[in-house]
């Protein structure tokens, strides 16, 4: 009875070929977001460019003692050196600058647009109900599908890369600081508006500081999915060691691929604990 009926096939493609061919129109548009993100990116890599290997490495290092300074963990630190005199010694130091560039740009933009977007669904449940089933489909839409309409407002390179990852890094950053402000204890919410606290004093001086370890943990998501994204993103040419892993499978060289891949693990381990230490800080005080 079914297969007798000839039920329309919903030409949901054509609806979105149709969309995205109306967003190009906006050229101007989407060249300005290119011209300002690749500002930040330029501004990000020529610190990198011009601080010698050993000044990179001793920051790292100063950043990782300061903030386990009450565990003294000399087992990181060594983890550290050794990784990062490691991938410059494979020849992927440029590599992992550019890779560090795409990652902490895409954190930074997750990071702009989340937390202000987390406050707003934790005070407004209108809010959250339309945002919620938007940043679902953020995170379970296939992150290569990303790419085609990055690539079609974008063009090629680093920028449609920091974007496509930026879609697919932001929703935690967003759900956890909701989270956080949501679990900051009604009866400090209750004696700040007993001091006459405006909102805003209310949300920087009590919310938002109780709600800091939260945050830290969904800033810490978004850095490691915006680290997984360096393969995919190499796709579209963004530069890094995504782009050494994508080579290396094209060519079927298993050694230069693994090489590579070992140096993206080294900097998401570096990232991860660096990022986990500025939330445990926050519990030790």
């Amino acid at each position: 009875m079914i297969s007798a009926v000839q039920i329309p096939k919903i030409p949901l493609a054509d609806w979105i070929n149709a969309l995205v061919d109306w967003l190009s129109q906006f050229s101007g548009f989407f060249n300005s977001i290119t011209n300002f993100f690749q500002g930040i990116i330029n501004a990000f890599q020529w610190v990198f460019d011009i601080l010698p290997v050993g000044v990179l490495i001793i920051i790292v290092l100063a950043i990782t003692y300061w903030q386990k300074r009450h565990t003294k963990k000399w087992g990181l630190l060594t983890f550290e050196l050794l990784g990062l005199l490691l991938i410059w010694n494979l020849g992927f130091w440029h590599d992992m600058t550019e890779t560090l560039t795409l990652v902490l740009t895409s954190t930074l933009i997750a990071l702009v647009v989340g937390v202000p977007l987390g406050i707003w669904m934790a005070k407004k449940t209108l809010v959250q109900t339309i945002v919620n089933p938007i940043l679902d489909f953020m995170q379970t839409m296939p992150a290569f599908v990303y790419l085609i309409p990055a690539v079609a407002f974008f063009g090629i390179g680093m920028v449609p890369g920091v974007l496509a990852s930026v879609i697919f890094a932001t929703p935690p950053t967003v759900r956890m600081t909701n989270l956080g402000i949501r679990q900051v204890p009604a009866d400090l919410v209750e004696a700040a508006d007993a001091y006459g606290a405006s909102a805003w004093q209310k949300l920087i001086k009590v919310e938002l500081p109780l709600a800091r370890s939260t945050i830290m943990a969904g800033i810490n998501q978004s850095l490691m999915l915006a680290l997984s994204m360096v393969v995919i993103a190499s796709m579209i040419g963004a530069l890094g060691l995504g782009t050494q892993v994508y080579f290396a499978v094209g060519r079927n060289d298993a050694g230069a691929g693994f090489a590579a891949g070992l140096a993206v693990v080294i900097l998401a381990i570096i990232l991860d604990r660096i990022t986990q230490a500025l939330t445990q800080d926050r519990h030790q005080h």
